[in-house]
Formats: structure tokens, sequence, C-alpha cells
């Protein structure tokens, strides 16, 4: 094998560069102005992908974990620690390969083997719920592996939220419902989600308004209850707005826990917390805020309970459900196509 380090070619979901180390998902100066488990999270590789054109007819990969586990109870590892392939085809990008994580803190696997000869346009998702401090893709001696150019006008959605975001309970790193809305709009997607700590919290409102996507997505009810909604929410909305006049700001409500059907506390939360959530977006509204929209909890998953491990986190299924509802909502804010 020959072996690149993929900061060598082309690294998306990554919003700032000054980072204190290669794949972070914070500034560096965002350490000691966060609260130090947001900071903790955002070292976490959730939502990075490097995007490459290979001829080569089997791809390998190794990376160095930063962290001492490769599962979790919840979460496989090929999610939690693991790398996805997808190459492009005629009709979309498609899975072709996970490396499967079996060793700790070195890995290194094939991705895939055996390929018909050609040039292939190439994504490998980074680990979701853990750090890498060098990733390196390989191929054959001989054959050629080169970045691929970022498309003219290529759009940029931000997702915030939580541990939902942040991809619990993936399968694999490329089907959380960030990483799938990214290829059905053929976008670059940010994924800040932090788990149980997407909270709408000033600190992190601060380094939201520095970027400049084309499109924000705010989605951290399953964090918050309905006091914390109505303290914070439109606070958030408004240092986004006196940074970005125009840019869209979608708002999500809280997806409904699989189990409310049965448990009354759940249900109560999804109640509570909604209505302070629709009671900040009309206070918005009424004090004049625009291009704020709005994307409705109760769809976002099934309503037959088989889409979470846990009540709360999706499963793929829960996470293609969701993405459907991203896609559709983006599409129609932005009119982009794929809705």
């Amino acid at each position: 094998m020959i072996w690149t380090d993929i900061r060598d070619l082309r690294i998306e979901g990554q919003g700032w560069t000054d980072t204190k180390a290669p794949f972070d998902r914070l500034p560096a100066r965002a350490e000691g102005v966060v609260r130090d488990v947001v900071w903790d999270l955002s070292r976490h590789s959730a939502g990075l992908c490097v995007k490459f054109k290979t001829d080569a007819k089997e791809i390998h990969a190794r990376w160095t974990l930063t962290l001492d586990r490769l599962a979790m109870s919840h979460m496989p590892a090929t999610g939690v620690s693991g790398l996805d392939l997808y190459i492009d085809t005629p009709d979309g990008s498609r899975w072709a390969g996970s490396g499967r994580p079996e060793t700790l803190p070195d890995v290194e696997a094939a991705l895939i083997s055996g390929m018909e000869e050609g040039e292939k346009v190439c994504s490998v998702y980074l680990p979701l719920y853990n750090g890498v401090s060098s990733v390196e893709i390989g191929i054959p001696e001989g054959a050629s592996i080169v970045a691929t150019e970022r498309a003219s006008g290529r759009k940029t959605v931000v997702f915030y939220g939580t541990s939902i975001t942040h991809g619990a309970s993936a399968s694999r790193t490329g089907t959380c419902h960030v990483a799938r809305v990214g290829r059905a709009l053929d976008c670059e997607t940010i994924n800040l989600g932090f788990a149980g700590n997407g909270m709408m919290e000033p600190e992190v409102a601060d380094y939201l308004a520095e970027l400049n996507p084309d499109i924000y997505v705010v989605d951290c009810l399953p964090n918050m209850v309905g006091e914390l909604v109505t303290e914070r929410m439109a606070h958030l909305v408004k240092t986004l707005r006196a940074k970005h006049a125009d840019t869209p700001i979608l708002l999500v409500e809280d997806r409904t826990y699989g189990d409310a059907h049965f448990v009354v506390s759940r249900r109560v939360r999804n109640e509570t917390s909604r209505q302070a959530f629709q009671d900040v977006y009309s206070g918005l509204l009424a004090d004049g805020v625009r291009g704020i929209h709005c994307l409705d909890g109760a769809t976002l998953l099934g309503a037959d309970g088989d889409d979470t491990v846990d009540g709360s986190h999706p499963t793929d299924l829960g996470f293609k459900r969701q993405a459907d509802r991203f896609v559709e909502k983006i599409g129609q804010i932005m009119s982009w196509g794929g809705a």
C-alpha cells in the first residue's frame, strides 16, 4: 500500500481551521470559553469527511483513535470509531464499505477490494463518537489518488444540536441524518452536535455566528426543558441574526420519544418543551425577526416506535426518516434539488 494523509486530500465538515488538533470541531480558542464537556465532545470527529478520486481497485485505511473505547452500549464500534466509504454513482453517492475497528488505539482495515478498473469519486466519513489523531488512505502501488476540488457554489448547512445530531445511535458513520442530508442535497454539512449538551448556550452561539453557512439548523430541544428554551432560544436566534441578516435559520422541535405513548413523563416533556418553543418562535416573529423557520418534531420519527434504540436515539431507520424530513424542509426553504 501507498499511504496518503487525508490532510493532503480534501476534508469537508470542519467549520474552523484554527483548531488545537487537526480533526477538532471547534477552534482552539474555544477551550476554556465553552464548558469543559462541550470542549471535550468537540474533539470527536463527527461529520468530518475526506473527499478524493482514485483509480485503485481496492482502498484501505489506517487511523489512530484518541479515546480508549471502540463502542458504546447503544451504538456499535462501526459508528462510534469506524470509517465509512461512499462512492459516487450516476444515481448518487452509494455505500461501498466500512472500516471496522477492532484494536486500540491504532486501526488498519480494508474498506473495499475487488473493484473494477476506472476512476472513483470517494467520500470517507470519520468516527462519530471518537476522535482521531491521524487518518491515512492506502491504495496499491501504481494506482493514483488526488483530492477532489470543491464545486463552485457548493452549499453548506450547519447543524447544531444534541447527541442525535452528534450521531447516536447510527450503525455506521455515514448513516446519521446529518451525513444523509449532505448526500441527498449534495451539500457540505458541518456537524456541531454535542451529546447531552446541545443547550443553546450563549458561548456556543457566539462561535456559531462566526460561520457563514447557507442555512443554520438548530435542533437542541432533546437536551432542553421548557424553562431553558424560554431563557435561551431567542438569544441564540438574535445572536445569529446580528451577524447574518439574511441567512435562514431552521428551528427544530423535539422529536417524539418512542415510548411517549406509554410513559407519561416522556409525553409531558415533549409537550412542555414544544409549547415553550412555539411561544418563543411566535415572539420572535412578533418582534420582526425574519428568515426563521420551524420543523415540526412530531413527524421526525415514525408512529410505530420501531426507529430508536431506547425511545430517544434513532437507529438507522430513525435517521433515514429524520433525514427525509430535513431534506424536504431545507429543500423547500432554499429551493435546492433533492427535496
